[in-house]
């Protein structure tokens, strides 16, 4: 076991890198500061969850889709849309493979199998999952856009155009007219 916990435990701190790495769409938008991997990570599992519960999903398994949907971004970086037609990726699926090697089985079919439902779409909370990524990417966009950076209704655009679920239509349609402080008003 201790070979195991060893990868494991290696696998853990590989898995702080994302706290590291920033966005780099953003960074091509003109973005001084964006947020890292984790941050979005961090925010679309708590969309994720919401957008599950308003859709009759279940709120925790959508959650912990989000969170290792990027996971193999430590491996891979965050590659801009721009770079796409220039560089081949192989699937996320296999970069899990290899990250989950010589951890615990459980882990390893805990987290590949997180993997392949997301990447495959293939139950209701992956489509939340994958909206909300989406959504994350507009609503902070629309945070961008509110501190002055005018290069991000590109970004907006493609998440509208990708939402599937009703419910994360209606919240982008809110987040595009609602500013990002007037949650605060209600804290006065």
């Amino acid at each position: 076991m201790s070979d195991e916990t060893e990868r494991l435990t290696g696998f853990l701190y590989e898995m702080g890198v994302l706290k590291r790495y920033k966005r780099t769409g953003w960074l091509v938008a003109g973005v001084n500061d964006p947020e890292s991997i984790a941050d979005h990570s961090f925010r679309a599992a708590l969309i994720a969850s919401v957008l599950a519960v308003m859709e009759g999903a279940n709120p925790e398994r959508a959650a912990i889709l989000s969170l290792f949907h990027d996971t193999q971004e430590t491996r891979l970086t965050d590659l801009p849309h721009s770079a796409r037609p220039y560089v081949t990726k192989v699937p996320n699926e296999q970069v899990t493979a290899h990250q989950m090697r010589g951890v615990p089985e459980p882990v390893a079919a805990m987290v590949s199998g997180v993997v392949t439902e997301y990447e495959a779409e293939s139950s209701p909370e992956a489509r939340c999952a994958r909206d909300a990524d989406k959504l994350e990417c507009l609503i902070q966009a629309v945070e961008y856009r509110e501190h002055g950076n005018n290069n991000t209704q590109g970004w907006i655009d493609t998440a509208l155009a990708q939402l599937q679920t009703e419910s994360a239509k209606q919240i982008a349609a809110k987040a595009l007219t609602t500013p990002s402080l007037e949650w605060v008003a209600d804290t006065r």
